[in-house]
Parts: structure tokens; C-alpha cells; sequence
């Protein structure tokens, strides 16, 4: 079979993985040749391959195989996963991997995450075109030599992994709710909790591809509704909010208030520097300016990178870097292979509020320095001419190039990037004050957007 004349594999292919609408961008055939580009590309012996519980993930997760295993290559179906359970498994196996999810998009979507063993990601620059070249070009057909394919279990394994990042007799009988919103941190969270002393209250745990309750995004903090009202109702001292694919987390404390990914990445920074003294911690550039001063104020190293997990893992592996933290809810770890797990952070997090008397937002309180904008995204058809006329109009602050353009000056900053898939800009601005974070997002945005451009 081959695919289709008419398809656009340059859109279906994004920066770090695949992902599109099936079966209109991503069907069965095209899997099969994917899986068939990969492991030619690879070379490989041996690729596993997990799936989140869309509806469609098995056939998709069928034909991948038979694409790989056309090609010489074995494949180790580990079933339904976490996009970190995939990871953990090319680590610890020592095999390439291929994770089928589209994470937190809607139902319809699917896609692929891919990485070499070790979890060594695959990306554009990195592979990620190569195999798209591939599978466009060569039509499928079976090779001269086929692989096998077994089912193995690594649930357990894997818990006992996330687990080893704790001391869980340091643990204390805390109250947790957390809402894993129908994906697959349904499969993931309740083992890990019951070797925990820790209550935990369930939201929405079966796995269901039509995510029925509400979308599995949480970074829109209307998905996090119901996790909030129920940590209140529950005078709860935790509550977690994990992804489709549960490699992120976003953390709520006691209060229902969010924690932003730079308060969990300052407080996990402190937790494995009391593991690594003096060690490398990785943090990206729209990270708030209070983690390198945490980072430093315990002894560790700030390394300072781009946006991106492949930008994330490679410093880490240049470096030698025991964590890396991203904003965006994000979090690596170099004895997680330097992959994220959202559930690694979430168990480093408890301990720590364990060895605490105090609630969470006390025990954050350290790290709320500054006052974020958060994320802000303009639709710009042209983001470079855009970024070019902001660069001229606050070239009185500090110009870096690092991603997009980021301008410090002595009591606020901003950053400006373009999307990798659509016609965006994102804007993240910092201050000191809340007067001067609102009076310069104002600004900016009215540049970003003149007359009122649209969001």
C-alpha cells in the first residue's frame, strides 16, 4: 500500500511528533508506513510500542507493528501506557520506542511519539524528518525478513521506578485528589498510590478515548474546575491534574489556587540537589527568574535552555544535568533516562510537603517572587517581522536570541516565540511588580495586536 498522493505529511509531522486528525490525516496504511520508515531509519532490533486509550489507538497500534515488523525488526507491545511508561520501558530495555497518542487533543486526534533506546528523543533535526521522507516516498510491502512481535507487562516495574525517586517512609498521611480526566493516568496513578500512606480521591479514572467529562488539557484552568471544587469540598491538601498521555502535571494547593510550573520546578530543584549537591538542574527560558536564584541559593548549577524536550534532554545529556523543569508543566529526570513523568514530579512534590508541617502554599511561598503573565497567544501571520519590530522598539533592555527574543531590563522581562505549527506568537512577560507586569503586557500586546488584532 502507499500513501495517498494527496496527503500532507509536512503538516502531520510537527516539531517532536506526529499528530492529526484520523482517519482523515492519519489512518491505518499510513501507520503501517511509519512504522516501516522508522525502523528502517533506526535500524534497530527491537522497537516497543505502547498507546493511550483512544478508539483508535489499537488498530493504529496493530498496523504500526506490522509496518516494523515487515522490516526485520521485533516489536514489544506494552498495551495500554503513559507516554513515561513508554519511556521507562525504552530505557530500562534498552529499545527504541513509539508511544500512540495525541495527548491532551480532542478525541479525534491521534498521533506518535518516537524515541531511540535509551529514550533518546526523536524530533525534527534529529530524525523526525528522515522518517517522514521515508514513509512518503516507499510504498509498504513486506521486506525479506519478519520480525516478531510479544506482549510484554512493565506496569509494575514501573512503579516501582517512580517509587525509587522517594524516601515513602518519610510520607505522611496526606489527602490528594487527583483527576486524570479519562486518560492514562488512570492506569498509571492508583498503583503508585496505594504503596503510598496517602488518601487519594479519584476523579474521572476509567479510561475512555471520548474523554467524556471534560477535555484531558489542563493547562486551560476550565478543566481543572472540577479537581478544584472537589479538593475544596474535601478540605484536600493536594490536588494533581494530569494530561491524555500523563506526562504532565499541574499541581493545585490547598487554597484550589494553580502552582506554576516554575514553583514545582524550584521546589523539585531543591529536592534533587539535597540528592546531587552541587549538581546541573536545567531550566527554560520562559522559567521565572526566581528558579536559577533557587537553583543557585542551594548550591546547584542554572543551565539555562530553549523550549522543547528535545532541547531539555540534550542539554541534560551534554551537561550531566539531574533535572530539568519546563513551565509548561514539564519535568526531567536523569535517572528517568532524562525523559519527563508528570509522576515522578508529582510523588518528589508530596515528599517534600511531607517533611513539612506546612500546607503547600506555604511551602511554595519561598518561590513566588515575581508576577507572571503566563502564556499569551496572538494570531501573526508574519511572527518574524513581528518579533524584528519589538526587538527595535525595546532595544534599550538586554536582546537574547536563545528562542524567539527575550528582552531583560531591571525589573521585568518578556519573551516572544513563534509556534512551530501555526501562525502564533507567544508572548511570556515577568515583573517585579504586579503594577509593571500588567502596565508592559498591556504594551506589548497592543504592539502584538494592533487595533485589537484577534487572540
Amino acid at each position: 500500500m502507499t500513501v495517498s498522493p494527496h496527503r500532507d505529511l509536512g503538516t502531520l509531522f510537527k516539531a517532536y511528533d506526529v499528530r492529526g486528525v484520523v482517519p482523515d490525516e492519519l489512518d491505518e496504511d499510513l501507520a503501517r508506513s511509519i512504522g516501516a520508515a522508522f525502523a528502517e531509519w533506526s535500524g534497530v532490533d527491537a522497537v516497543a510500542i505502547g498507546r493511550d486509550c483512544r478508539l483508535s489507538s489499537p488498530s493504529l497500534a496493530a498496523a504500526l507493528s506490522e509496518g516494523i515488523t515487515s522490516r526485520g525488526t521485533d516489536v514489544i507491545d506494552i498495551g495500554l501506557a503513559s507516554t513515561d511508561l513508554l519511556y521507562f520501558t525504552s530505557g530500562a530495555r534498552s529499545v527504541a520506542g513509539i508511544m500512540l497518542t495525541a495527548s491532551h487533543n480532542p478525541p479525534e486526534y491521534n498521533g506518535m511519539k518516537f524515541c531511540l533506546p535509551g529514550a533518546r528523543p526523536v524530533g525534527q533535526g534529529t530524525g523526525l524528518d528522515e522518517i517522514r521522507d521515508l514513509a512518503e516516498r516507499s510504498a509498504f510491502a513486506p521486506g525479506a525478513a519478519t520480525g516478531t512481535a510479544r506482549r510484554e507487562e512493565m506496569l509494575e516495574a514501573y512503579v516501582e521506578h517512580v517509587l525509587s525517586f522517594v524516601d515513602v517512609s518519610a510520607m505522611r498521611p496526606l489527602s490528594v485528589v487527583a483527576d486524570t480526566a479519562n486518560g492514562m493516568g488512570g492506569l498509571v496513578v492508583p498503583p503508585v498510590f496505594e504503596r503510598l500512606p496517602m488518601t487519594l480521591v479519584h476523579l474521572y479514572p476509567e479510561l475512555d478515548g471520548t474523554f467524556p467529562n471534560h477535555p484531558a488539557n489542563p493547562i486551560d484552568p476550565e478543566n481543572q474546575r472540577d479537581l478544584k471544587r472537589e479538593l475544596l469540598s474535601r478540605t484536600a491538601d493536594v490536588g494533581l491534574a494530569f494530561d491524555g498521555d500523563a506526562d504532565r502535571v499541574f499541581l493545585v494547593d490547598e487554597h484550589a489556587d494553580g502552582v506554576s510550573g516554575s514553583e514545582v520546578t524550584a521546589l523539585v530543584a531543591t529536592a534533587m540537589l539535597e540528592r546531587h549537591p552541587g549538581a546541573g538542574i536545567v531550566y527554560n527560558l520562559i522559567c521565572s527568574w526566581a528558579v536559577p536564584e533557587v537553583i543557585r541559593e542551594h548550591g546547584g548549577e542554572p543551565i539555562r535552555t530553549r523550549v522543547g524536550h528535545s532541547f531539555i534532554k540534550q542539554v541534560m545529556a551534554d551537561t550531566g544535568a539531574v533535572f530539568g523543569g519546563e513551565h509548561s508543566g514539564h519535568y526531567y529526570f536523569r535517572e528517568n533516562y532524562r525523559a519527563d513523568s508528570g509522576l515522578i514530579a508529582a510523588v518528589v512534590v508530596l515528599e517534600r510537603l511531607s517533611r513539612s508541617s506546612e500546607p503547600l502554599s506555604a511551602v511554595l511561598a519561598p518561590f513566588k517572587r515575581y508576577h507572571d503573565s503566563g502564556e499569551i497567544n496572538s494570531r501573526v501571520d508574519d511572527q518574524d517581522a513581528k518579533i524584528e519590530e519589538l526587538a527595535a522598539a525595546y532595544e534599550d533592555g538586554r536582546p537574547d536570541r536563545t528562542d524567539g527574543l527575550t528582552v531583560e531590563f531591571e525589573d521585568w522581562w518578556f519573551n516572544v516565540r513563534p509556534s512551530n505549527t501555526e501562525p502564533l506568537l507567544r508572548l511570556n512577560v515577568e515583573a517585579k511588580t504586579k503594577e509593571r507586569l500588567e502596565e508592559k503586557t498591556s504594551e506589548l500586546l497592543e504592539q502584538i495586536r494592533p487595533e485589537g488584532g484577534p487572540t
